[in-house]
């Protein structure tokens, strides 16, 4: 394990750098569930997902509010940790999970990259009926989705 000159891990000289990420069950007064999706052409189709994303150079895991506040719009004023999990075995990249509450909803704020996001409102057992039907493209989602709603 190396790290460059910003101090960012990288698991091989010169390598790509290992960057945590964040994945964020923001839920409302209703126990609605915000989910995002999108089409993900390389993968064969349309997929859901929680707000999340990769950390910028200098963030800590905090970053999970401003994806949060990016991709959906949300700012939530109360938030649990869920769990922090290794994303693969390859490498010393983390995704650390959150639950959010008391929210205030407002204009999304996409990057060119993230223009065709969609934001829906689902209650809480769809969302996982969904993530067990295999909507969900990528791991962490369903992970937090089930760790959210068994803990209520």
């Amino acid at each position: 394990m190396t790290r460059d000159r910003s101090g960012t891990r990288s698991p091989v000289p010169g390598g790509d750098p290992v960057r945590d990420a964040s994945v964020v069950v923001a839920r409302d007064e209703n126990g609605l569930v915000a989910l995002l999706s999108a089409a993900f052409p390389r993968h064969g189709g349309d997929y859901l997902f929680l707000p999340g994303g990769r950390r910028e150079d200098g963030e800590t895991p905090e970053e999970a509010r401003r994806e949060l506040r990016e991709e959906a719009g949300i700012t939530a004023g109360c938030w649990r940790p869920l769990g922090t999990y290794a994303i693969t075995l390859g490498t010393t990249a983390r995704v650390h999970l959150y639950e959010t509450r008391d929210l205030s909803v407002g204009p999304q704020r996409l990057t060119p990259t993230e223009k065709d996001f969609k934001l829906s409102w689902w209650p809480m057992a769809d969302a996982v009926e969904a993530a067990v039907q295999g909507r969900f493209l990528l791991p962490a989602g369903p992970l937090a989705l089930l760790l959210a709603d068994r803990s209520g």
